[in-house]
């Protein structure tokens, strides 16, 4: 009898240290509520609590990255858009995140939502598309500002995916190919414009130096022939003949007279 007696109590003894003893990693951290009544932070490391009297809730502290599931959202200007996004946060005071409010993941998610939803009600599709980290950051502040007394902090909040309905990504398409078409144009009509000024340039210098275009004549003459292997019969311009004669009319030290 006193064998099976000392059996017991050593079974005893055993169950009520393995609930006595608990081991918190360094990411976590315990709350030890005593009674019910909260009783202060435990951990990391090797802890003892009381068997049936002290309760121990473990916090996670690292950071949780948690997708907000797509939200149907109706722009300023009246364009039904699916929106989802990211956020990541962490706990930074176990205490109020076991204490005041039930469950700081899910409630999390829920004002991540609400918050899409509200704030990208409030903008046009236009700086939903180009204006994203200011949207970003106005979601991260908000909803910062709703979990904070939760011992919550949101770091970053990021739109991920906007899903457009098919007739927008249509008129989209043919604006931007307008807007291609338009910027071609424009580049199109500067070059015209360029091109106009240096020939009204190049036609000023010619009309006041005449030598230019029989210069510019005889250029062309050699393009030709080093571009075709035949013979070319082309009509000499009577000027260029007669400017040669002039000067070939007068020898090296003579005299024209009066």
């Amino acid at each position: 009898m006193s064998i099976i007696l000392v059996v017991i109590i050593v079974l005893v003894v055993v169950i009520l240290l393995s609930m006595s003893v608990r081991i918190i990693p360094e990411y976590e951290r315990g709350v030890l509520l005593r009674l019910g009544r909260f009783a202060g932070i435990r951990g990391p490391g090797f802890i003892l609590i009381i068997p049936f009297v002290d309760r121990l809730v473990k916090i996670d502290l690292r950071v949780i990255t948690m997708d907000v599931p797509s939200q149907e959202v109706i722009t300023k200007d009246n364009v039904t858009v699916r929106v989802n996004a990211v956020v990541f946060f962490r706990v930074v005071n176990a205490e109020d995140a076991v204490l005041k409010v039930l469950d700081h993941i899910r409630a999390t998610s829920q004002i991540s939502q609400t918050t899409l939803r509200n704030v990208l009600g409030q903008s046009e599709l236009d700086d939903l598309l180009t204006q994203r980290e200011k949207l970003n950051q106005t979601l991260q502040q908000i909803i910062d500002e709703h979990t904070d007394p939760w011992g919550v902090k949101v770091s970053t909040v990021e739109i991920k995916e906007v899903e457009l309905p098919d007739q927008m990504k249509r008129m989209m398409s043919a604006q931007a190919e307008a807007e291609r078409e338009r910027r071609a144009k424009i580049i199109h009509a500067d070059g015209e414009f360029q091109a106009s000024e240096r020939l009204a340039q190049a036609g000023a210098i010619i009309a006041r130096e005449p030598t230019t275009l029989q210069l510019r004549y005889l250029q062309t003459l050699v393009e030709v022939a080093s571009e075709k292997n035949s013979t070319l019969i082309f009509p000499i311009p009577v000027d260029l003949i007669s400017m040669f004669m002039n000067r070939g009319g007068q020898q090296p030290g003579t005299k024209t007279g009066q």
